[in-house]
């Protein structure tokens, strides 16, 4: 009898772009997850990180709630420099603009060195997204510093970095040789679970050897029921979670679109009352309106302007 399995297929892969996969494939603490992490971090900065090492950081990738937490992945480079690497799969309803300042002003102000100057290592909170930023900017990345009116900038030692998924992953299908790492890194995490690019996903992994250890990674992880129940549960919440956002959306609605027409139907009956002298009962019948609520605008005090102030 064949084990029962929640993978489901034998070469099914966990989603990256799930915040906790997508943790867990960078923080292994083995060799291939650093070559990773270290690939990945070159590929979105431009320039070659050597060395760096994983900082103590929370939540824990198995901790129970990610929905409500932030999933990062923190580093320090072997020049001090230090970075926040996150990946959000949906637009939040807060400003996701002032999230990731706060979140860059607090890494550097937790990288600033005591003592009687000021120093501090340049910072970097790396997002990718799963939607774009903005709506009239497509680019594949954005990366903003702090800049006067002139372009000028102060210290460069704040940065926030955006990687838009949604206009990388239209690449695909685009010659390997022709990509950039970052492209290529964008395509794997858009694709690696999508099992009819399996083929494509395997060539960019190949030309990459930070991109085929994450590959190596995330194959290894579906091999377990536990992470794919994680996956599952997650999944489950998040419909459960926009499913009531929807339904009381809805309602909202509706009960705005009753409560207008009743407010346009009784101002209808008052003036069916004041202009032709009907009674409110007949009035509030006629134009459908609640008779209490008729006579509750009827007995309202009327409001009248007030003068102008004189002009000293």
């Amino acid at each position: 009898m064949q084990k029962q399995t929640l993978r489901p297929s034998p070469t099914a892969i966990l989603n990256p772009r799930l915040d906790v996969n997508f943790k867990a494939m960078f923080t292994q603490g083995t060799k291939e997850s650093d070559t990773a992490l270290q690939s990945f971090i070159s590929a979105a900065l431009g320039r070659k990180i050597k060395s760096l090492k994983l900082d103590p950081n929370e939540p824990a990738v198995d901790a129970p709630s990610q929905m409500q937490m932030s999933f990062d992945v923190a580093v320090t480079f072997d020049d001090g420099e230090k970075a926040s690497i996150e990946m959000q799969v949906r637009e939040h309803e807060y400003d996701y603009a002032v999230r990731s300042e706060v979140q860059a002003a607090r890494l550097l102000n937790n990288n600033a060195k005591k003592g009687c100057k000021w120093r501090a290592n340049k910072v970097y909170q790396i997002s990718v997204l799963n939607f774009h930023f903005k709506n009239g900017d497509k680019s594949e990345m954005a990366w903003y510093t702090m800049r006067d009116d002139k372009g000028n900038g102060l210290a460069d030692r704040l940065n926030v970095i955006f990687i838009d998924l949604l206009t990388i992953k239209r690449l695909v299908g685009t010659p390997v040789e022709s990509l950039t790492p970052l492209q290529k890194w964008g395509l794997f995490f858009s694709y690696a679970d999508d099992e009819s690019k399996t083929e494509y996903v395997r060539q960019i992994a190949k030309s990459e050897e930070g991109i085929m250890e994450a590959d190596r990674i995330a194959q290894r992880m579906s091999e377990e029921d536990a992470n794919w129940f994680r996956q599952n549960s997650i999944d489950i919440g998040r419909r459960d979670y926009y499913s009531d956002i929807d339904a009381a959306t809805e309602k909202g609605l509706k009960e705005g679109r009753e409560q207008g027409a009743q407010e346009k139907a009784v101002e209808d009956a008052i003036v069916a009352i004041k202009e032709f002298g009907a009674t409110p009962e007949l009035a509030a019948e006629k134009m459908g309106a609640p008779l209490d609520k008729v006579l509750e605008a009827l007995s309202a005090p009327a409001v009248t302007a007030q003068p102008a102030p004189a002009q000293g």
